[in-house]
């Protein structure tokens, strides 16, 4: 069934303009009526949605255009090209690279506060204290 830009929009989930940019960026392939509006089906719907699924764990267009390709050669799922599972193999070794830093980053962080013991917190000497210190701008 054939169907116009705002029932895609509609039936993927997403608007008009986010559709007219994944044309843009030659994401999404489109035929023309003879009046000159956008045409599109089923198989559009499922490209949006697995650009949209794809988006949402991180992946940019670029990373997409693999599975997007991989569809559009007529596989059953966008998983099904190699250049599809080197994506998915890059963006964990990028993922694993990071969680490591952040773990590292926390360990420090855990060290630094360990170092502190239960003592109070030493006394900033460049912070006022005191009546003088009353923000509120009125002198007593």
């Amino acid at each position: 069934m054939a169907m116009r830009i705002r029932e895609l929009a509609a039936q993927a989930g997403t608007t008009t303009r986010t559709l007219r940019y994944y044309e843009a960026q030659g994401l999404l392939p489109t035929g023309r009526s003879a009046n000159g509006y956008r045409v599109y089906d089923e198989h559009h719907v499922r490209l949006v949605r697995e650009i949209r699924s794809l988006q949402a764990i991180g992946f940019s267009l670029q990373d997409v255009r693999p599975f997007v390709e991989c569809l559009l050669a007529g596989h059953e799922s966008g998983d099904d090209c190699p250049a599809s599972v080197d994506v998915y193999h890059r963006k964990l070794a990028y993922l694993d690279r990071h969680i490591a830093e952040l773990r590292d980053v926390r360990d420090r962080l855990s060290e630094r506060l360990a170092d502190l013991g239960d003592a109070p917190p030493p006394r900033c000497e460049l912070l006022p204290t005191g009546p003088e210190s009353d923000t509120r701008g009125d002198k007593q």
